[in-house]
């Protein structure tokens, strides 16, 4: 059964895009992440062009972020000035990443940039995710203690001026490389269609110290309001977002989800993350393939934007 994607242009089967987003939504449920990372390249690997699968898979993020922050704010689980300080970096950051991504859509860069964009940070960061989860097997294996960092540890970042504390965090940090994270996280996400919170989880635990306990849902309310910004802010500079698209993979999400974390609590976390790293590595070496690969059309026609 075909439906017709009018933001798109083009006919796609509407199981493929339902079951797309029912495994989408079963990995980001196992591994408590956002799907936008994996979401965004199977859109693309079905003919969907880069740019209305990015703009479109922002929407569902939004979506998708709105019942897990409800469901972290009544728990008490988001550290409301925290996210605020990134807020104050992200609402910048995805701004900059709309503009970036409307001007390489008008000189005809957009697509090659996302594909590269994606080999980079997907190889890398899986990669990174492979070779510490391999660590952490093999400590298990022989009996070894996990290697923590000692509680009162610091890093240059904790040396910085302007400090804040949060008190619901418990942290006493400079307020510059929290508004640099919350940029890089909302121009990642205009630009490249992810939530971001696979970079922003690590980056808040590992850096800033974020409890683990409230680091979840203040990631989730950073990327719902980013997420919503750059919707509409993509809406109405490019008009590249299809609700037909996201409402399809909304549906199949949140049913997706659902199977996901309780199949997530049956696995070990090292191999949890094992098995996010595979995945996140070999997206990326995909996409290298598509860049290096013969194209079947070598020209292509593309309409001159007005005053070009």
């Amino acid at each position: 059964m075909e439906i017709y994607l009018p933001i798109a242009d083009i006919p796609v089967n509407l199981f493929l895009l339902f079951f797309m987003g029912i495994a989408v939504g079963f990995i980001s449920g196992m591994f408590g992440i956002g799907g936008g990372f994996l979401m965004t390249p199977l859109l693309i690997f079905i003919g969907i062009s880069p740019a209305v699968a990015v703009a479109s898979v922002a929407s569902h993020i939004s979506a998708s972020s709105f019942s897990g922050v409800i469901a972290y704010w009544r728990r008490s689980a988001i550290d409301l000035a925290l996210a605020l300080m990134l807020l104050c970096g992200g609402i910048i950051g995805t701004a900059f990443g709309v503009w970036l991504f409307s001007f390489l859509r008008s000189i005809g860069q957009l697509d090659i940039t996302i594909g590269l964009s994606y080999v980079t940070l997907l190889c890398i960061v899986g990669g990174m995710m492979i070779a510490e989860s391999l660590r952490a097997i093999n400590r298990a294996r022989h009996g070894k203690p996990a290697e923590l960092r000692r509680p009162g540890s610091h890093m240059w970042i904790h040396g910085l001026p302007f400090k804040i504390r949060f008190k619901q965090s418990k942290i006493y940090v400079s307020a510059i490389p929290v508004v640099v994270i919350g940029f890089l996280i909302g121009f990642i996400g205009a630009v490249m269609g992810i939530g971001g919170g696979f970079l922003l989880v690590p980056a808040l635990i590992y850096l800033m110290r974020v409890p683990t306990g409230v680091v979840v849902g203040t990631s989730m309310f950073l990327t719902l309001v980013t997420m919503t910004g750059a919707t509409v802010m993509h809406a109405a500079t490019n008009h590249l977002v299809d609700a037909v698209l996201a409402l399809t993979l909304m549906v199949g999400g949140v049913i997706g989800a659902q199977f996901g974390a309780r199949a997530g609590q049956r696995i070990r976390g090292e191999q949890l993350r094992l098995l996010l790293g595979i995945l996140v590595f070999l997206v990326g070496l995909r996409f290298a393939y598509d860049l290096i690969l013969k194209p079947e059309d070598l020209y292509s026609i593309r309409r001159l934007e007005d005053g070009m």
